[in-house]
């Protein structure tokens, strides 16, 4: 059989299985290159050796000797396939035969090709060439006319811009000569005109003195005045009583003028000598704020003040003040400066710096927050600032972790106390490092509106300063558990978080385990705190502060657990507004053992009712409390006014309050009272006649000392206000808007002149509001 390639394909198939050109192949390359003496006995041995290793294992030089083993390449599976027929994937000799004729063909195209492009010379290659040599040359004019254009067109430019700025000049100057000769004409007028008036009112005075002297002496005359009716002989002679604040002693005369500002100290000054003199006490000097005449003050008189008082000033505040750099150096001449605030002046830099610092070496409160400082200057402070307590960086986001590494060069800042580090984002866990090694003493550490601080951070800065008592971290909303984790090595006393979805229970177990003497605890708007954490609070003795607010999880269970510790006895603030799971319970708890309570803020608590109000009067120890959002009705606020300590309380947005309840007569001996009128349903009705709706509002003004009552925005809605009752109140418009209109039946109040006599009862107030409008009422002691 010389092919198998037409049999049938179960013959195939066995041929394949069952390894037979495998076998043949083996044996014959065997027999080829042995050449055995007996190959019968050989090809039994063979066999016999292949069936013991296994077909799977055969290869075509099995049967030979290692020795006698030819190096060749194979290039199928095994010669036999082909001899056999079964290759059928192999390259037939018809194939082969096909692809070296396209190669031999292909080759002799490529080579021809090149030799004819070689051999035949190229038909009017001179005419080619120079239209080449002639678009050539067009194209280099091109580019030399383009380049000529630009440049004349940026000269011209160039001119034309500086005849701009100097006809600008010449109108500017032109301007400003026509306003010094208007300034100066219109300055001696109105001089002239103040003095000829000035001389008037005098005469005028002088002749009205006389006249009056006269009466009074001519009535005394004929009219004798009983004793204990007589005037006094200053009166009779029209004197004015002496009254010399300069005979009060130095330390009162200080006190007075230490209330004014500069500006007003100034003015006091140049009232006459004496004055001038109390004005010029060191004590007054001590520290200055240029703040407040920042808008007024010039550069010139600060220089002259600070170098008439350089050795009396402890305190400078320049914040705010765009100063020259020169004005800002005049602060080295303050050599006993101990506290320099320069907080967003956008003017200072770190030359600035580098003066101040070498003259105030005694400097113990720097506030650099919000300027544009570098590692320049951070590189100054260790170096000139030997005592530096408390420094403030906020803002400062020009400085980098290698700024921060240079607090440890010298002597370090090894005495800060109080650091600020708020809106500096670009601190790494490395800047936190560097100033873990450089600050240890550090004990009041804040960092709010920092979205970049993590856990990491705080680990960083905790494993070294271990003196820490108080952190402020609001807007931080990457901080965790860990975090407090890491702050176990701390004692600290005051906690301030807000807004932070990170913070679980699990905290307050750290809080309660690590913190046995913390006292202030601000953890507002933090989604995840449950009952859980009130649980682990409540062992706490010395927590006096207390704010959850906006912790919409916490509920009953958990402040009975925090109540029913022992630190009920020792707070004095609570603040958990919008905790909407707080019922009448809470309240009855709160009275039963917060003994000491004076600030208590139940907020939005929906559920809270007039039952569970009644129980805050047994809080006797409460000053302030805040109970807006919550259904108070006119018998909780009856109860209220019992209570014989409250000063403030806050009833905004209470809708079940009506004019019979804020008549109650003890409401009049309040300090504050905080009413918000919410709009009624037919004013929120999209269908409603916006020039016809009448909203009554009854306010009680009877000898209220503080009542303030906030009236949403309505639009253009009427309203009508029914004042119950006046005595000798006035009525004081604040926050009044332009578009307001207030008039009355009879026309007797304007938005001039608003007296309310004693007399008037229920007179009724239209108005029309366009903004949020608030009134308040004032009493003369």
């Amino acid at each position: 059989m010389a092919s198998l390639r037409t049999a049938d394909s179960r013959l195939r198939s066995y041929f394949k299985e069952n390894y037979i050109p495998q076998v043949c192949e083996a044996l014959l390359c065997g027999l080829l290159i042995t050449c055995p003496e007996d190959p019968l006995k050989y090809l039994q041995k063979m066999i016999i050796t292949i069936m013991e290793s296994g077909l799977e294992s055969l290869l075509w030089d099995m049967c030979i000797d290692p020795s006698m083993k030819p190096k060749i390449r194979r290039l199928s599976e095994t010669y036999m396939e082909q001899l056999f027929g079964l290759d059928d994937q192999l390259m037939t000799p018809e194939l082969m035969i096909k692809a070296c004729t396209f190669y031999t063909g292909h080759l002799v195209k490529t080579h021809f090709c090149i030799w004819r492009d070689i051999a035949i010379p190229l038909i009017n290659e001179e005419n080619i060439l120079a239209e080449k040599m002639e678009k050539a040359i067009e194209y280099d004019n091109f580019r030399l006319q383009k380049y000529v254009f630009r440049l004349w067109h940026s000269y011209a430019a160039g001119q034309k811009k500086l005849l701009t700025e100097a006809l600008l000049r010449i109108r500017k100057m032109c301007h400003h000569y026509k306003l010094i000769i208007t300034l100066t004409k219109w300055r001696d007028k109105a001089r002239y005109e103040y003095k000829k008036r000035e001389d008037e009112l005098m005469l005028k005075h002088e002749l009205q003195l006389r006249k009056w002297r006269s009466k009074v002496k001519v009535a005394a005359k004929e009219e004798p005045i009983p004793p204990e009716h007589s005037l006094s002989k200053a009166s009779l002679l029209g004197g004015i009583p002496e009254c010399d604040i300069s005979l009060l002693p130095e330390r009162a005369v200080s006190q007075i003028f230490y209330y004014l500002t500069l500006r007003e100290l100034v003015i006091c000054g140049q009232v006459c000598h004496s004055w001038m003199l109390m004005t010029q006490a060191s004590s007054l000097w001590n520290s200055i704020d240029f703040s407040k005449v920042k808008n007024i003050i010039t550069d010139k008189y600060i220089v002259s003040t600070l170098q008439r008082w350089r050795l009396n000033v402890l305190r400078l505040n320049f914040r705010g003040c765009l100063l020259r750099s020169k004005t800002l150096r005049s602060v080295s001449l303050c050599r006993n400066l101990q506290e320099l605030n320069v907080s967003d002046c956008p003017t200072l830099t770190d030359e600035s710096m580098r003066y101040i610092s070498e003259g105030c070496a005694g400097v113990l409160y720097l506030n650099l927050s919000n300027t544009t400082i570098t590692n320049r200057t951070m590189r100054l402070l260790p170096r000139y600032f030997p005592n530096l307590q408390n420094l403030s960086l906020a803002y400062c986001r020009k400085f980098t972790d290698k700024g921060l590494r240079y607090l440890n060069l010298g002597n370090g800042c090894h005495k800060l106390i109080y650091l600020d580090l708020s809106g500096c984002t670009q601190i790494s866990v490395q800047g936190f490092r560097n100033i873990a090694n450089s600050c240890t003493g550090i004990m009041h550490l804040t960092i709010n509106d920092m979205p970049t601080l993590t856990d990491n951070c705080v680990k960083a800065l905790a494993e070294k300063c271990t003196r820490i008592t108080s952190i402020v971290f609001i807007g931080a909303p990457h901080i965790s558990d860990c975090a407090f984790k890491a702050l176990s090595t701390c004692n600290l006393r005051k906690i301030r978080f807000e807004g932070n979805k990170r913070i679980t229970d699990a905290c307050f177990k750290y809080i309660h385990k690590n913190y046995p003497n913390i006292n202030h605890i601000y953890m507002v708007d933090c989604k995840r705190i449950t009952d859980g954490s009130l649980m682990s609070l409540s062992p706490l003795k010395q927590l006096t502060v207390l704010n959850l607010a906006n912790c919409i999880r916490i509920g009953d269970v958990g402040l009975k657990q925090f109540l029913d510790g022992p630190v009920s006895t020792r707070i004095r603030e609570l603040n958990l507004s919008n905790c909407i799971h707080l019922s009448d319970a809470s309240i009855v708890k709160l009275s039963e053992r917060c003994s000491n309570l004076n600030y208590l803020s139940l907020r939005n608590c929906e559920y809270l009712t007039d039952l569970g109000i009644e129980h805050i009067v047994y809080i006797f120890s409460l000053v302030s409390v805040d109970l807006s959002g919550t259904n108070i009705s006119n018998e909780g606020l009856m109860s209220l006014s019992r209570h014989k300590k409250l000063k403030e309380l806050s009833l905004s947005e209470c809708y079940k309050i009506t004019d019979v309840g804020i008549q109650v007569p003890r409401l009049t001996l309040l300090g504050k009272v905080f009413f918000s009128v919410p709009p009624p349903a037919q004013l929120l009705s999209p269908k409603r006649d916006e020039t016809k709706v009448l909203f009554p509002i009854y306010i009680l003004f009877d000898c209220l000392p503080f009542l303030f009552c906030n009236f949403p925005t309505f639009g253009p809605s009427l309203c009508t206000c029914h004042i119950l009752h006046f005595k000798s109140n006035s009525l004081v418009f604040t926050k009044y808007p332009q578009s307001m209109q207030l008039v009355s039946h009879q026309g007797l109040l304007t938005t001039k002149d608003t007296p309310l006599n004693r007399g008037l009862q229920r007179k009724h107030l239209l108005w029309q509001m366009s903004k949020t409008v608030y009134f308040g009422v004032t009493r003369k002691y």
